[in-house]
């Protein structure tokens, strides 16, 4: 198919106002709800959301605080890591994984990513814990919307008595071999910036567990270590979710299967045209494991990828590369002695990733401009 062909048409990465206008009037009922009721920072919204969020992900407790990043903070405080200790993850993910755990005083080691899943090389972490026995808690990400291999990892924290903090900021309603993203490690960490498939107006976050005292001190962790009204038992930190974006969330959240099955029948249409082409592209790998993939993000893999995405760009189409930079090589990190060549496989996917519109609303012949525009681009760069 030649460009001459193809309509220039405006297709964005995320379409957010296309989502809000369906569900606009529950929206802002719900918002409504809450400001004539003055009652703006916790209560009765938050509660009845973290009893739906615990449900969703199968898990006893959920924890709502400000952000993704607070509740990856808060699940270090509340599990004791800090000044000196290591807490092993992966570098190809947002900054928020490594950055919280520098936050705590603790230090991120890396180990590098499967090729065809972009999450945690299981094989790599065994190697990661034998080397560095100052390691005291695992991170896995289940990047952009799949889950990381989880069992194996499990498997290896308990020999070495460690918890493992999933990572779901992305990964809300997630499978692994049946079981939700958030309720196979000690705790669950989600965001909800507007962006995610759950997206609230703005910031916010969760944590799920079914450890009741770790719930407990997660709770009073995120309103500074209180347990009772002026009785502070910890340090903790301002970290409340509050009414309104509660209420936002809890009518979102009676939406987000439909979403996800969307973002599904999305991917499935661009492996289906993509396979069938002559782009020279690698589209992502559902493994057996991932028994939901939820699709935060679609990326594909090609070594064109600048040019690729300048192309899009012209023609309408947004992308994103999540993400440009792996954490080992951030300036910031530059004291932890990592170097170029460290984790190939994620250096790697950092120069070839690139992410194209996937949301729900998408429509299938959106899906057929993308896929023709990137088949454009490698018939006009073999001429």
């Amino acid at each position: 198919m030649g460009q001459a062909s193809l309509a220039v048409r405006a297709i964005p990465l995320l379409n957010l106002r296309a989502q809000y206008q369906a569900i606009r009037e529950e929206v802002m009922a719900a918002m409504a709800r809450v400001v004539d009721s003055q009652q703006f920072i916790l209560g009765e919204e938050v509660r009845e959301l973290e009893k739906e969020i615990a449900a969703y992900c199968g898990t006893q407790y959920a924890i709502g605080c400000a952000s993704g990043s607070d509740a990856l903070y808060l699940a270090l405080l509340a599990l004791g890591i800090g000044q000196g200790d290591e807490v092993l993850t992966s570098p190809f993910t947002f900054f928020a994984t490594a950055g919280e755990i520098a936050r705590v005083g603790a230090v991120p080691v890396f180990a590098d990513i499967d090729e065809h899943t972009f999450n945690l090389d299981t094989a790599l972490v065994a190697e990661r814990l034998a080397s560095h026995p100052k390691i005291r808690a695992i991170i896995p990400v289940h990047l952009f919307g799949a889950c990381a291999d989880m069992d194996p990892l499990c498997e290896l924290a308990a020999g070495r008595g460690l918890p493992v903090i999933e990572d779901a900021a992305q990964s809300i309603g997630a499978e692994y071999k049946g079981r939700r993203a958030g309720s196979m490690g000690r705790v669950g960490c989600f965001s909800f910036y507007p962006t995610k498939n759950l997206g609230a107006c703005g910031d916010g976050g969760i944590l799920t567990t079914s450890d009741p005292q770790l719930a407990g001190r997660l709770g009073a962790l995120r309103v500074h270590g209180s347990t009772d009204k002026y009785v502070h038992q910890w340090v903790g930190i301002n970290s409340r979710l509050d009414a309104l974006q509660a209420a936002v969330l809890r009518v979102k959240l009676r939406y987000l299967d439909g979403w996800s099955a969307g973002r599904k029948r999305n991917a499935e249409c661009y492996r289906g045209r993509l396979a069938g082409s002559s782009a020279p592209v690698i589209t992502p790998v559902s493994t057996a494991y991932q028994t939901r993939h939820v699709y935060n993000q679609f990326t594909i893999r090609c070594p064109e990828r600048d040019g690729l995405q300048a192309y899009l760009k012209e023609r309408g189409i947004g992308t994103e590369i999540y993400y440009p930079l792996p954490l080992h090589l951030q300036p910031c990190f530059a004291d932890l002695g990592y170097r170029k060549g460290d984790f190939p496989v994620s250096e790697r996917m950092a120069g070839e990733c690139l992410s194209l519109p996937v949301q729900a609303e998408l429509a299938e012949d959106d899906i057929d401009y993308v896929c023709g525009t990137i088949q454009s681009f490698y018939y006009e760069s073999s001429i």
